[in-house]
């Protein structure tokens, strides 16, 4: 069942969703060669919990961390630990929070040091599907006009979409529904209505779509060992369009 919001609940996911995109910048900020996977976790953790809320990964399905640090072919879900960023990767974090029983989600793809001229097209790609994406989150939409939007950019910059991982619903639950899929036919899927918010996270591959799972069940990389790049917004769908609720309006 797709749960719409009211403008009231809503603004409290954006109250958790500045959390989420001041917590992105300070693991932007932190970010550096020689600064391993789980020192970084463990300041956003900090950092969440010091603003009163709580990881919303952390413990979900047995995750055991609050970021996903997913480095070059890992698509998402890597697991914080032992591994040191080194000079020239990129880095998909992904990271949620709940604050005051409401969830916020985003993720964003970080240049560790000097990166190729490949990996720079990449995330700039990337970025621009995300916006392509949101940009058709209006009332009288439906999802497949997402969906498409952001395939038909993709594909067209010549990237592959992961298309066995999706976006989603979210509200009090970190998931809910509807999917939201980073490719499909526009007119199709649930129609948008004001007060649905959603998830949209292009998961964009320099090679083939196709994924594998590591050892650990958690991390997803591509088969073929390409870069792949991961954005992600919460937007809220109203009568004035996408308003897109994981942006920091603060500092600190």
């Amino acid at each position: 069942m797709i749960v719409v919001k009211t403008i009231p609940q809503i603004e409290l996911m954006r109250r958790a969703g500045d959390l989420v995109g001041r917590t992105l910048d300070l693991v932007e900020k932190t970010a550096k060669p020689g600064l391993t996977t789980a020192e970084l976790d463990r300041i956003a953790e900090d950092f969440i919990r010091a603003n009163g809320a709580e990881p919303a990964f952390k413990g979900y399905l047995g995750y055991p961390a609050t970021l996903c640090v997913s480095i070059d072919d890992e698509v998402v879900h890597g697991i914080p630990g032992r591994r040191v960023l080194r000079e020239g990767q990129i880095a998909s974090i992904d990271v949620g929070v709940k604050l005051d029983g409401w969830y916020a989600d985003a993720a964003r793809t970080l240049t560790i040091g000097p990166i190729s001229a490949e990996a720079r097209k990449l995330l700039a790609a990337t970025m621009e599907a995300l916006q392509h994406g949101i940009q058709q989150a209006k009332p009288g939409n439906r999802i497949g006009d997402i969906s498409a939007a952001v395939q038909t950019f993709a594909e067209g910059k010549g990237y592959s979409v992961v298309r066995d991982l999706v976006g989603h619903g979210i509200g009090q639950k970190m998931h809910e529904e509807p999917q939201v899929p980073n490719f499909g036919t526009p007119h199709t899927g649930a129609e948008l209505k004001p007060g649905m918010v959603i998830a949209i996270e292009p998961m964009i591959n320099v090679g083939g779509p196709a994924i594998k799972f590591d050892a650990d069940k958690w991390t997803v990389r591509t088969v073929d060992g390409s870069l792949s790049a991961h954005f992600e917004h919460t937007v809220a769908v109203t009568a004035d369009g996408p308003d897109i609720l994981t942006v920091a309006t603060r500092k600190g």
